[in-house]
């Protein structure tokens, strides 16, 4: 079984190389346009986690169409491959370049926080192109530090986490998140997490979309254990045929009670908020693909 494993790994590492170095290769228009008829591919013909993606779009939008949903769901998964494609190419790229293709509003109040030394929380989500995010950041002269997940393909997730680094990010792996994000804040380093997926009997519950969902309260804790403020940033695909990108930061406004449960809780649905409306401004650059809602509260039925 693990001789198995790990010749499929190693097979979907060099497929990856390969569809990469392609679409490096070829010219911008049509690499992109590859990358979104894989999208389409995975989400219309193969339906890839497409049963998650209908289910979470009906919760998130009950008051919408069948169609408008499926219309949805078709361009997230085309937005989703374009955005590969457009990641792939853009880590070879200088930090001109990269800046560029960006145009970065709220900013001024998150440089100033990072130039204090003190430390800040960026809080992310699926949303958009979040690894453009990061490298248009370190584009503007911000050092960030990102916490990351490693894949089970350990050869596929090591070229993912070499591609971040490439372009200046530095990368934390999660499962060293606990010391190694408390060290960076302290260190006056800028953390940049994703907040958005489902933390299971862990996390504490936030409500998103309506519906209770477990969260992770680790963006939280480092905030409140090194007295750092929390930014919330997302970049979003500009309409029109090319790569345009508004990223967008917006400091959390809430007020430390010093009960830190509640004061958890009040940075997390902050953080909800505005992302919920990052969402329904762009319902078609989110990433829906995740079990979001899996974990309920004890007494509610799993659905």
């Amino acid at each position: 079984m693990n001789v198995r494993r790990s010749l499929r790994h190693r097979f979907e590492r060099e497929a990856y190389r390969i569809i990469r170095a392609a679409l490096i290769t070829l010219p911008e228009d049509l690499s992109l346009r590859i990358g979104s008829s894989i999208g389409w591919v995975a989400g219309v013909v193969f339906r890839i986690r497409r049963d998650e993606v209908d289910k979470n779009l009906e919760r998130a939008f009950p008051g919408r169409t069948q169609v408008w949903r499926s219309e949805i769901a078709r361009r997230s998964y085309m937005h989703f491959g374009r955005e590969a494609a457009f990641l792939f190419r853009a880590s070879r790229w200088s930090p001109e370049e990269i800046s560029a293709r960006v145009q970065m509003v709220g900013f001024a109040p998150l440089r100033d926080a990072a130039e204090r030394d003190r430390g800040v929380v960026l809080l992310t989500a699926h949303l958009g192109n979040w690894e453009m995010a990061g490298a248009s950041i370190v584009a503007a002269g911000i050092p960030i530090d990102v916490v990351g997940k490693r894949m089970t393909n350990r050869r596929l997730g090591a070229d993912i986490f070499e591609m971040r680094e490439r372009v200046g990010m530095r990368m934390i792996d999660v499962a060293d998140a606990s010391k190694a994000v408390l060290r960076s804040l302290r260190s006056g380093r800028l953390v940049a997490l994703l907040g958005d997926q489902n933390a299971g009997r862990s996390g504490v519950f936030v409500r998103f979309f309506g519906f209770e969902a477990s969260t992770s309260r680790g963006s939280a804790i480092f905030a409140l254990r090194c007295d750092v403020p929390v930014f919330v940033g997302f970049a979003i695909r500009q309409p029109g045929r090319g790569q345009r990108y508004v990223i967008e930061a917006f400091q959390l406004d809430f007020e430390r009670t010093g009960d830190f449960e509640v004061d958890t809780r009040s940075i997390l649905t902050a953080y909800h908020r505005i992302l919920e409306k990052a969402i329904v401004s762009a319902p078609d650059q989110y990433f829906w693909h995740h079990k979001r809602w899996k974990t309920r509260p004890p007494g509610e039925d799993t659905t």
